[in-house]
């Protein structure tokens, strides 16, 4: 699987609005086959930095990247982020989350 993670910086009159602004893309991706998940974290540390973590299947992430959704949402973030989105991007062994072993549940 190609998991994907991406660090955006808002600007603060956007920041608490940033779920809203990517809402459409965050159900149009999770809404692509081949998508294995697609979710919003916001940093406990920086307040403007929201982390998005995603997944897709080895040959879904090119389709993700070539779709309207895409281009529309890199366009309507633009205008709400305060620099460059910075990106860590590899295939990875697996097909989703998997138990910590060190920490069970029973």
């Amino acid at each position: 699987m190609i998991l994907i993670v991406v660090k955006f910086r808002t600007k603060p009159e956007y920041t608490e609005r940033w779920p809203e602004i990517v809402d459409e893309f965050t159900r149009a991706t999770r809404a692509e086959p081949g998508n294995i998940f697609f979710e919003w974290s916001r940093s406990l540390e920086t307040k403007d930095e929201w982390v998005l973590v995603e997944a897709f299947q080895d040959d879904a992430a090119e389709a993700h990247v070539g779709s309207d959704h895409f281009a529309a949402a890199m366009e309507s973030m633009r205008p709400a982020i305060t620099e460059t989105p910075r990106v860590i991007s590899r295939t990875v062994e697996g097909s989703g989350w998997d138990e910590m072993g060190e920490l069970k549940v029973d």
